[in-house]
């Protein structure tokens, strides 16, 4: 397996594989242009739960349960990382400090009340956004996408930013992808939904359009984010980029669960 996979999924996902035998900001780069990717896998195991306990469910029910499953099983899938990630941003941010000052809060192990909303409130966000999407019959889809979309905000933010110390997960990725890559992977992601949802289910103009809505507007989000968390904290961390990638994927699955 590549360095750069075999990074990219130790430290996307829960897989104990074999570290990477050279890590280096190639490597380290390669690793956040596969993100994407690893996004892609993790989006279908959590459609596949979705569907299993959907397909297992009373079809009278409201799929509350199979979506809450879903996400769970992201969440485990990924050690909750991201969800972390947005905690520490948010108390971070929360704090009104210095960028130094700032940092020092996000690296504290304990959270705040503040940051336990935000993981609650975002977590009941993309439920309920899930579960409309599922009600519409396009949930697995959308749980894909949003999943791809919010590992492709972190792809992103790796072009250009720099990181806010010399140490720790942000020095390692800041400015390591490669020009282009973060477009190439966004037209991909976008034409290949598109051609599914026209020829596959069919769909008028407005799914397609719903489809690149959802990617443009969850790659804008996550770019204030960026933009704002860096000028906040100094720079790219770990917790910023993880806090980008929930960021993203509620508000992609938000703008799916339109009707």
């Amino acid at each position: 397996m590549p360095d750069g996979l075999r990074l990219a999924l130790t430290t996307l996902t829960v897989a104990r594989l074999r570290g990477p035998r050279v890590l280096d900001r190639r490597t380290a780069g390669r690793a956040m242009e596969l993100a994407p990717l690893v996004g892609l896998g993790l989006g279908l195991l959590a459609a596949g739960v979705l569907d299993g306990v959907v397909a297992l469910s009373d079809p009278r029910a409201v799929p509350l349960l199979p979506c809450a499953m879903a996400l769970a099983a992201l969440a485990l899938l990924t050690r909750g990382l991201h969800l972390d990630g947005l905690a520490d941003l948010v108390d971070g941010l929360g704090s009104y400090r210095d960028p130094e000052g700032a940092r020092a809060v996000m690296k504290a192990p304990d959270i705040g009340p503040l940051a336990v909303s935000a993981v609650v409130l975002v977590l009941l966000v993309q439920i309920a956004a899930l579960l409309a999407c599922v009600q519409a019959g396009r949930g697995a889809a959308s749980v894909l996408l949003a999943v791809a979309t919010g590992r492709l905000a972190v792809t992103a933010a790796c072009r250009s930013t720099a990181a806010a110390t010399p140490e720790g997960l942000g020095a390692t990725v800041a400015q390591t992808v490669r020009r282009g890559v973060p477009t190439a992977w966004a037209l991909a992601l976008g034409a290949g939904f598109a051609a599914y949802a026209i020829v596959d289910r069919g769909s008028t103009v407005g799914q397609p359009t719903r489809i690149l809505l959802a990617l443009g507007l969850a790659l804008l989000a996550a770019r204030l984010l960026r933009d704002h968390g860096v000028r906040r904290t100094g720079g790219l961390t770990g917790d910023l980029l993880g806090a980008l990638c929930e960021v993203a994927t509620t508000v992609c699955l938000l703008v799916l669960a339109t009707g």
